[in-house]
């Protein structure tokens, strides 16, 4: 169990786009694969280097927060709750939400709390960037929607926040789909030490320990997620373009306080709020995840991650896991928006 929770730590560190998907984008249902256990994906994404946009915003009070969010596809349709990771940002998901949209899903895409549109109600709250927070965000935002239940997909930040709602909120979910698998982690598990090629992984972890690192990332956000981007997905040949998009959503006021209070926390030399104790000592015990599930890895990851060997026990439901293959990096559902557009499709057709 300490071995999962320590890849918590190993992880490198993250109207919509309403035109219908183009010809080479065209949505091809569900993908067959072999459930509870490990499967290749049975077909090579697509690798797409558009300058799609999301389109315009909405934004909704939720909880503490204004929320910024896009949202595409039929009001009737299905849920889909898309969760981008750090440094990015909803333009994760600008080829992925056309092809959901074709498909009959309404997809909903929130900025995380520090980035975009997405605001503090109160100068006076305190700026947390915990684990159960960002969960609890979304939670907010699916009951100021009057949403009951979603499918959540995510990767990064965001394939954490979707594995704390199904493992605490499995009435809400209706199914999963996250990149790199089990996330969920806890102060405890991260005190212990890794060798040493694990924790140079990690060299921004510690950069941002310091005050030293709280001002670099402050002054040099842009550059510090170029980094990032280029590292964690290494055959990613993205344009300034599609870089620019997202980094302009880092520009939010409270987005340097969010981060480092974030990777402070995980390190166990900030606190969180004790009002989210009883969330996180539940989370510390890595809770089994029962909703139908589908996780994903990019075969070109520059990042830290676990073998799908490693966590594929803590899914109980359906659940299957697939590795897309064609150079694929961190940045999963930027990279091969097909490929994650089908693993949503195929996690909710295991719905009973």
């Amino acid at each position: 169990m300490n071995e999962i929770l320590n890849y918590d730590r190993r992880r490198f560190l993250g109207a919509a786009a309403i035109s219908i998907a183009s010809a080479q984008l065209g949505f091809v249902g569900t993908v067959k694969a072999q459930a509870n256990g490990l499967n290749p994906t049975p077909s090579t994404p697509i690798k797409i280097q558009s300058n799609s946009t999301i389109g315009l915003l909405k934004q909704i009070n939720a909880g503490v927060l204004s929320i910024g969010y896009a949202e595409t596809g039929p009001a009737n349709g299905p849920v889909v709750m898309l969760l981008h990771g750090w440094p990015y940002d909803i333009h994760s998901f600008a080829d992925v939400a056309p092809l959901l949209a074709t498909a009959g899903y309404r997809v909903i895409m929130p900025h995380l709390r520090g980035h975009g549109t997405t605001h503090f109600l109160s100068t006076s709250t305190f700026r947390n960037g915990q684990q159960s927070v960002i969960a609890l965000d979304i939670i907010a935002l699916l009951d100021a929607l009057k949403i009951q239940k979603a499918i959540v997909a995510g990767f990064d930040w965001g394939a954490r926040t979707a594995n704390i709602i199904a493992a605490l909120w499995p009435e809400r979910c209706k199914a999963m789909v996250s990149v790199s698998g089990y996330l969920i982690g806890s102060q405890q598990a991260n005190k212990a030490p890794l060798p040493p090629k694990a924790e140079f992984s990690w060299w921004y972890q510690f950069y941002f320990a310091t005050e030293r690192g709280r001002m670099g990332y402050e002054a040099n956000r842009r550059d510090f997620a170029r980094l990032i981007w280029q590292l964690a997905s290494p055959q990613w040949h993205f344009t300034e373009a599609v870089f620019e998009q997202s980094a302009a959503t880092f520009d939010n006021p409270d987005h340097v306080a969010i981060v480092i209070h974030n990777y402070r926390w995980r390190l166990g030399v900030a606190e969180g709020e004790t009002q989210y104790d009883d969330f996180e000592k539940r989370l510390a015990t890595a809770p089994i995840i029962t909703v139908p599930t589908v996780t994903l890895e990019g075969d070109a990851n520059g990042a830290p991650h676990p073998d799908p060997s490693v966590y594929a026990s803590k899914f109980k439901g359906r659940y299957v896991h697939h590795t897309i293959t064609g150079g694929i990096g961190h940045n999963l559902p930027q990279e091969a928006p097909k490929a994650f557009a089908d693993a949503i499709v195929e996690a909710d057709s295991y719905v009973n």
